[in-house]
């Protein structure tokens, strides 16, 4: 059953600022489940105390039907129902209630609450998913401990799994068998989870730094199981990296991992029991990419950690969601930093920062890391929240330094174990334990928007001294259009244009007001800035900066973001000069991109990062009026310009890193097989005759993923006859396998051709294609809406193809629709008349007959804000 909000209808908003404690407590719950996909009973029996106010006891559900009500024992039926909440009343302050329900999880598309995925039965439960299981005050301020217990039909679901530690199981009737769980540990309703299936075990143990042995235990289909050795790895890995780095040491005697093939998120951190999407456990050379590796250390890392941030120490309510996100993501990009190059990684997260995050943050969906208001919860799980979340967290460390950031961590773990908490109550502790005033700092939880930062700096040939003027303006977001300055951490350093040596040493600086002007003395010869190292502050930086600096620091600056963030800067000046249709000395970034592929002091990661060019949407980001076209015809203009006049250097490259032997998955291979990729991709560009032969040769001569997807991405992209025999090929081989075939969708949603549309369409059309799994719907709608030339056709065509596939997914999983939508909501970067077909297909969304209120808020709002 979905929830649904017609266009008319007057949506409810929660506000922060309407929070009240719960008037009823939860400290005991126990639960009992027959489980079958047609039919699954479930009866709950809540210890409940009365904790304010005195109100009657009011249970949320949705979608389930309601059997029987019980107050101490005692058959009632003196409730009711409002909306879908079942209100209870009750006299006195503690007492027993039972209900009893009937869900069908076979029937559940959203993939919330229990549902049936390849055959097995799982559960997803944040943000509101529990209520969708049985009647409970569906709120993360609500803490309870677990007792489960599962009856379930042995031959089907001989695994019966669920939160905590197993307690008991045995053989029921009728070839049926049960099990118990208990969690000791009190958690909110959306960390629950239960799954049922027919799976096979990869176990493993792990001791921890106080001596106990933990079972560990990834849970997979039988013939999935040798895909989940690096996964099970990584869980090793990142539980002893938690205790080295923060002190934090796991709790059960269990940990499980389960990995199923339909699931909205990328993984669910349920206390004990994590539930995954297949794509962030199973890999292997021949099906999975190195970045597909890397991402399912992260992810296995990113739900372990929230052991600690967001289980112990959970959420008082939905807005303080990034205190346990932000957090999380922080520490995960700390670990994935530690295994390889930490340079690389670095990019890598400021990369996907300004693809996804700061667009968010200059659109109509804009909203600080601890919003103040929602229609939907759900809508909020968003780049902002996690990703600058994260950043404000960095921030933190920054400023506070690693010894004052560990105490102030350690204070919080200590203070609030066991309770629900605020971003406030995280932000206090690291005061508290450095003595630092963040008072100003915490405009990043209440104010969108990135800042801008306007760099000037003066040299004072005769006295020897600089001067760096410093200013930021926080732009205007819906609802917020005056901003107060933030506590923006900026590391910098000069280094001499003529003998590239340091002229200071690298400053932090705090820029707390509007303005303000820093001195360097005794510089000698003129200085060149190197400003935001590290990306130090999540911000845009502007300056005066030449063609020529920029170049000078992208072979010169000793800190490898800030030589990659001088070339980015040096390419995109050049691309929206093209694209503008004035004047681009493309000299410059090609000679700049010879000097990086010459220097052998370089990590062929890096190299491989600093000369990609960036993306078509993040030039179109820096323009007033996006314009799809000019920017494509800029960046294709560069690329081949690129490719040709270093097509020797390119391929010189290319043979290098394809001299590397069979396939290892290490830093050192991965940066080569990046290497190759890019120069692949620039020989392609330059036009050579032999582009399409070589790139088929390495596609049909390769032993693992990430060369074969490399070759099919640069194939997929042109002309070359070999174009249609890969395709084909890699459908036939990989037809089967359900995550390798979303890389073939994804691939030609993402082709730069101009026939892109139509095969996009056709491809909708494929018996391989469908709505229903998150992952295939993601791989070609989502991929197709952010291939910027393509989706923004000059016809409209675009648009409507993804309005009307949108429109369908609505029907079945609101949750994954509205998180599909945003494209569509950014029309007033855009020319009138492609402005006017985007904002059109908004009008009809919103216009739908029975549209969720996950969608109806997201489009609504890119409509009006």
């Amino acid at each position: 059953m979905l929830d649904i909000h017609t266009a008319t209808a007057q949506p409810h908003v929660t506000r922060r600022a309407d929070y009240t404690p719960p008037e009823w407590q939860v400290p005991d719950i126990a639960l009992d489940f027959d489980l079958a996909p047609e039919r699954t009973v479930v009866r709950a029996t809540l210890d409940v105390v009365r904790n304010a106010g005195d109100g009657p006891l009011r249970l949320d559900g949705a979608g389930q039907t309601l059997l029987s009500v019980k107050v101490d024992g005692v058959a009632i039926n003196d409730w009711r129902f409002e909306g879908e909440a079942l209100v209870v009343p009750l006299s006195g302050d503690a007492h027993v209630v039972e209900t009893e329900v009937e869900i069908q999880p076979d029937r559940n598309t959203q993939l919330m609450g229990l549902y049936a995925s390849g055959g097995n039965l799982c559960t997803q439960c944040e943000a509101e998913g529990f209520r969708r299981i049985t009647y409970f005050p569906d709120r993360p301020d609500v803490l309870s401990r677990y007792r489960v217990r599962m009856t379930a039909d042995k031959a089907r679901f001989p695994v019966l799994l669920a939160n905590g530690d197993p307690i008991a199981q045995g053989d029921g009737d009728g070839g049926t068998h049960w099990a118990e769980w208990n969690d000791p540990f009190p958690k909110p309703c959306y960390l629950f989870a239960l799954v049922a299936g027919d799976l096979a075990c990869n176990a493993g143990t792990f001791v921890t730094m106080s001596g106990r042995t933990v079972q560990l235990g990834i849970w997979v289909r039988a013939a999935d199981v040798p895909k989940t050795a690096h996964a099970l790895e990584a869980l090793k890995t990142s539980m002893a990296w938690d205790e080295r780095v923060y002190g934090r040491e796991y709790d059960l005697d269990v940990f499980n991992i389960v990995a199923v093939d339909d699931f909205n998120f990328g993984a669910m951190e349920n206390k004990g029991l994590n539930i995954f999407n297949s794509r962030y456990i199973l890999a292997d050379p021949d099906t999975a990419t190195d970045y597909d590796f890397d991402a399912i250390a992260a992810v296995v890392a990113h739900e372990y950690f929230h052991n600690w941030s967001g289980n112990r120490i959970t959420c008082r309510d939905w807005f303080q969601l990034s205190l346990k996100e932000g957090f999380t993501v922080y520490r995960d990009q700390g670990f994935s930093a530690d295994q390889g190059s930490a340079a690389v990684k670095r990019i890598e997260d400021v990369r996907g920062l300004r693809a996804a995050q700061f667009p968010e943050d200059s659109g109509p969906l804009a909203h600080p890391i601890r919003p103040d208001e929602y229609q939907e919860i759900s809508n909020f799980y968003t780049a902002t929240i996690y990703n600058k979340g994260a950043e404000v967290i960095r921030m933190l460390a920054t400023m506070l330094g690693p010894q004052a950031f560990r105490a102030g961590t350690d204070l919080y773990f200590q203070r609030f174990d066991g309770t629900a908490a605020t971003c406030e109550d995280f932000v206090a502790s690291l005061e508290e334990a450095s003595g630092i005033d963040l008072a100003q700092f915490r405009r990043w939880y209440s104010q969108a928007g990135t800042p801008r930062v306007k760099a000037q700096l003066r040299h004072d040939t005769g006295g020897g001294r600089a001067i760096l003027t410093l200013s930021q303006r926080v732009p205007s977001t819906p609802g917020q259009p005056v901003k107060a300055p933030m506590v923006l951490p900026l590391k910098i350093k000069l280094f001499g244009a003529d003998t590239a040596r340091a002229l200071s040493e690298e400053r932090l600086v705090l820029l707390e007001d509007d303005a303000a002007e820093i001195a360097f003395e005794t510089v000698t010869e003129r200085p060149v800035l190197s400003i935001n190292r590290g990306f130090s502050a999540p911000v845009v930086i502007e300056t005066d900066r030449t063609a020529t600096d920029l170049a000078f620091l992208s072979a010169h600056d000793d800190d490898p973001f800030a030589r990659y963030e001088a070339m980015q800067q040096l390419m995109l000046d050049t691309l929206v000069a093209s694209a503008s249709g004035m004047h681009a000395d493309t000299d410059a970034v090609v000679a700049a991109i010879a000097g990086t592929l010459d220097d052998a002091a370089l990590d062929p990661a890096l190299i491989a990062e600093v000369v990609l060019l960036p993306s078509e949407s993040f030039v179109g980001d820096q323009m007033a009026v996006v314009d799809p076209e000019a920017i494509f015809r800029a960046r294709e203009a560069l690329r081949r310009e690129i490719g040709r006049t270093l097509e020797p250097r390119w391929r010189a490259a290319y043979a290098q890193a394809a001299a590397t032997g069979a396939y290892v998955y290490s830093p050192e291979a991965k940066g080569l097989r990046r290497m190759k990729t890019v120069a692949l991709g620039y020989i392609a560009a330059s036009g050579a005759a032999d582009a399409g032969a070589l790139a088929f040769a390495q596609f049909e001569a390769a032993d693992n993923m990430t060369d074969r997807q490399g070759a099919l991405t640069t194939l997929v992209s042109s002309d070359a006859p070999e174009r249609v025999a890969a395709l084909d090929i890699f459908y036939n081989r990989y037809s089967d396998n359900a995550l390798v075939l979303d890389k073939w969708f994804q691939a030609q949603a993402l082709s730069q051709r101009d026939d892109t549309l139509a095969g996009v369409q056709e491809l909708a059309q494929h018996r391989a294609f469908t709505l229903a799994n998150p992952n295939r719907a993601r791989s070609l709608v989502g991929a197709f809406s952010v291939n910027q030339r393509a989706f923004n056709a000059a016809s409209g065509a675009g648009y409507r193809f993804v309005a009307d596939q949108l429109i369908a997914l609505d029907k079945l999983n609101p949750q994954t629709a509205a998180k599909l939508l945003p494209p569509l909501g950014r029309w007033r970067r855009f020319d009138s008349a492609r402005a006017a077909l985007m904002k059109a297909e908004l009008e009809r969304i919103v216009a739908t007959p029975g549209l969720s209120k996950d969608m109806f808020e997201q489009a609504s709002k890119s409509l009006a804000g």
